[in-house]
């Protein structure tokens, strides 16, 4: 049978998936559910689109490079408009069900997890949540493992004959992304030199940037909604979230803006 938009698409099996667990009353569940059922497809596209890009830069394919990233541009400010709906829901209207969720915690996010750890955000405190040998754990002990984003574009850089310091080529992948001054002499070239990299770099910055201002957006919603009250499933609510502030993913490109104004 040939498919159809339903049949190809799933949708009786998506729209089955909302299931508010409180009584009617509760109106603003079902669209706190679907709010999170799209985070969670989002987040799917976009580490779809990080592998690729990670193979596009890691074989020197700038020009495709900048293509993929601008897609996660794109779905990076959907994910953000997000909240302007979630936060049509007022405070009472979100304790009508909260108590429903006991447990459950965005923090438990796989998903976001993964983008973190594909972004260079690394850290073994993540696992203490997850059942051993469970397949969400060992999809994210995988990016554990992996390069990141960054460590994909340097090596692309080193391929193409660009001086990448070898500590930095060479390091601990579990760690998170230190800064370079090294590194930095090496980008301070490129800016002076090669265009097409500099747009690269500056699409990576508005990837840094934007989830930046997605944590931002995303605390201050949780703020308006719940005040300074510890979160569901036991998180620390507004307290964590703002501890995840102003943390590049890519430390070089924003630290070496300082230094060519020296130049």
């Amino acid at each position: 049978m040939a498919p159809t938009y339903s049949s190809y698409l799933k949708i009786d099996n998506l729209l089955a998936l909302q299931q508010p667990l409180s009584d009617e009353k509760a109106h603003d569940e079902m669209l706190f559910i679907i709010i999170h059922q799209a985070y969670e497809l989002w987040f799917k596209q976009i580490l779809h689109e990080l592998d690729r890009l990670q193979t596009l830069l890691k074989t020197c394919d700038y020009p495709r490079a900048q293509f993929s990233l601008k897609r996660v541009l794109a779905v990076l400010k959907v994910i953000i408009a997000q909240l302007d709906v979630l936060e049509t829901m007022l405070p009472l209207d979100f304790l009508a069900f909260r108590s429903s969720l006991e447990t459950a915690s965005g923090f438990q996010s796989v998903q976001f997890r993964e983008l973190e750890f594909a972004l260079g955000h690394k850290r073994r405190k993540v696992f203490e949540h997850l059942p051993d040998a469970s397949q969400a754990r060992l999809r994210l002990e995988k990016r554990y493992a992996d390069p990141a984003l960054w460590d994909s574009l340097l090596a692309g850089l080193a391929r193409s004959g660009y001086p990448v310091p070898g500590e930095v080529l060479n390091r601990d992948l579990t760690q998170p992304i230190a800064p370079s001054p090294q590194l930095r002499k090496m980008l301070i070239d490129i800016y002076l030199d090669s265009p097409q990299l500099v747009f690269l770099f500056e699409l990576l910055l508005d990837l840094d940037q934007g989830f930046q201002e997605w944590r931002y957006r995303h605390v201050k919603m949780v703020e308006r909604m719940i005040g300074e009250k510890y979160g569901t499933g036991g998180s620390e609510g507004v307290g964590y979230l703002k501890s995840t502030l102003f943390k590049p993913f890519f430390p070089d490109l924003w630290a070496l803006r300082t230094e060519l104004q020296n130049l």
